[in-house]
Order: C-alpha cells, then sequence, then structure tokens
C-alpha cells in the first residue's frame, strides 16, 4: 500500500470548495464538503473532463461539461450522462496537512 503524500493545507480548500492536486502524476479533485475532506480521480467518466473545474453541492461534485454528479463518498454517478463511478482516495489530515494515498 502506498503512503500518504502531502497535498494541502486545510486553509487551502475552503468548505464548499475543490482543488486540484496531484499525487504521483495522478489528478485528483480535493473537496471539501462542511469540513470534511474527500478526494476522487479529477476526470469525469463520461468524456473525461476535469472534475476539479465543477461545482460542489452538498456532497456532489458536478461535472462542469455535462452536468453528471458525483458523490465524492464513493465517487458513484448520481446522474446522466455518466454511469460509471470516478475512483476515491483516502484522505488524513495530520495537524494543518492534508494527505491523500495514491493508487497502489
Amino acid at each position: 500500500m502506498a503512503d500518504f503524500v502531502r497535498v494541502a493545507s486545510i486553509s487551502d480548500v475552503s468548505p464548499g470548495a475543490v482543488m486540484l492536486v496531484d499525487v504521483d502524476g495522478e489528478r485528483i479533485a480535493l473537496v471539501n464538503v462542511d469540513g470534511e475532506l474527500y478526494a476522487v480521480a479529477d476526470e469525469c467518466s463520461h468524456e473525461g473532463c476535469s472534475l476539479s473545474e465543477g461545482d460542489v453541492d452538498g456532497r456532489m461534485l458536478v461535472c462542469p461539461c455535462h452536468g453528471s454528479d458525483f458523490d465524492v463518498t464513493t465517487g458513484e454517478p448520481a446522474s446522466p450522462p455518466a454511469y460509471e463511478s470516478v475512483a476515491t482516495y483516502a484522505v488524513r489530515v495530520d495537524g494543518d496537512d492534508v494527505l491523500v494515498q495514491p493508487s497502489d
């Protein structure tokens, strides 16, 4: 299992915001839902749009291209046109540091 990688400070991503981070060459959308941090693959499973450019609506991350909603807690799409999940990543907070575990 890969080690966690520091990607940001807690203050870098405010509640309701999303930011793009890079973990060992993987583009990951880091999302703050009411103070809880989640990480999902940045690429929409429908047409590959950057999810980090989308909006956060509760625990849903809305793809900016075609409007599919992805549940950041599971990676599952909640609305078409996407039907496939996006990868999720473990997130850990250590003091002010936000750490994400890359995929193996």
